[in-house]
């Protein structure tokens, strides 16, 4: 499918599946061409490109001219997508401006899993965006891996554990802290996941999560679910491994929150460890990582794709932004 102004190239790492290059890469087809230039192609075209996002599932855009935090925010405004306000999510991040903040700001020897998007609460965003403004001096790739394929390999190999999962979804447990713990993958305290220092009205908007809050001495408890863990994507129609589970058990550890009880079945028993790691190797094996270069923009469709973050050597700057 042809997109004015954008050509359609092949890159080291990429997977062919039947339907399409994942992810697909777009670049600009010439030389000439100004970020007002790549607004506007996406603005004429964007029933093009939503096609092929759908098709593909993501989409990273190479060679363009994004220099800056405000041209990556021109550009995710040039989408027309609603913006998504992070709310309920764990990873410690700062807004830089407009509808852009940074990813998560976890330490760079952290390893973060596997996962969709907000996974763990019932309202999601529907596509995100990534924007490399400082690309690593080495690793800090951010692997991604096709939802439906995930699901069809677990449940291959672990049909039982996949009908339970269908069956009883997922509960969520983890600690806040008052404040934001740089430190710590999962380290957003209270006060930012709910946008709010009124205790009052962070439990109003756990609420309308169906989270649960158990405040305590220094913090609060929050336990969300059950949750499904296997979801239907209405519009491809075809079944998806939509959680965090894998992301909880391996990594939702610091010094409040222990990852093995972290994420239980939806009857609250533990969940078993040999399967976990299990589905994690089959995870790394689909994935692709392809290394990052400044001005990268990765648009990814939340519903078909899960992401994740390799360990890096600084310095990295990586920019994100989310849409309804």
């Amino acid at each position: 499918m042809a997109v004015e102004n954008l050509m359609e190239i092949q890159i080291p790492h990429q997977k062919h599946y039947p339907a399409s290059y994942f992810p697909l890469v777009l670049s600009p087809s010439s030389a000439s061409f100004a970020v007002s230039s790549f607004a506007q192609a996406i603005k004429a075209q964007k029933s093009t490109i939503d096609s092929l996002i759908l098709n593909s599932g993501a989409i990273l855009f190479r060679g363009f001219p994004v220099e800056a935090a405000s041209d990556f925010n021109d550009v995710v405004e040039a989408f027309g997508y609603e913006e998504f306000p992070y709310v309920g999510g764990a990873a410690p991040r700062s807004k830089v401006v407009g509808r852009v903040f940074t990813a998560n700001e976890s330490p760079p020897d952290q390893k973060i899993p596997f996962h969709h998007e907000l996974a763990q609460v019932p309202e999601f965003p529907a596509k995100l965006f990534f924007y490399c403004e400082v690309e690593p001096r080495s690793g800090g790739e951010t692997p991604i891996v096709l939802s439906h394929v995930v699901y069809e390999r677990v449940k291959e190999k672990y049909p039982e554990f996949v009908e339970r999962l269908e069956e009883q979804g997922l509960i969520y447990t983890r600690v806040l802290g008052e404040d934001d713990d740089p430190s710590s993958p999962i380290g957003r305290g209270w006060k930012s996941t709910f946008l709010t220092h009124d205790k009052s009205i962070a439990e109003e908007r756990a609420a309308k999560l169906g989270m649960k809050l158990e405040w305590l001495k220094d913090g609060v408890k929050t336990v969300m679910g059950p949750i499904p863990a296997i979801k239907h994507d209405k519009v491809r129609q075809r079944k998806i491994w939509f959680n965090s589970m894998v992301a909880a058990y391996t990594g939702w550890e610091d010094a409040r929150n222990d990852p093995v009880k972290a994420v239980t079945f939806g009857d609250g028993t533990p969940l078993p460890a040999d399967i976990i790691y299990g589905c994690l190797r089959i995870l790394e094996e689909e994935s692709v990582a392809i290394p990052w270069q400044k001005g990268d923009i990765l648009l990814i469709d939340n519903w078909a794709v899960l992401h994740s973050r390799r360990p890096f050597l600084p310095p990295r700057r990586i920019l994100a932004s989310l849409c309804r």
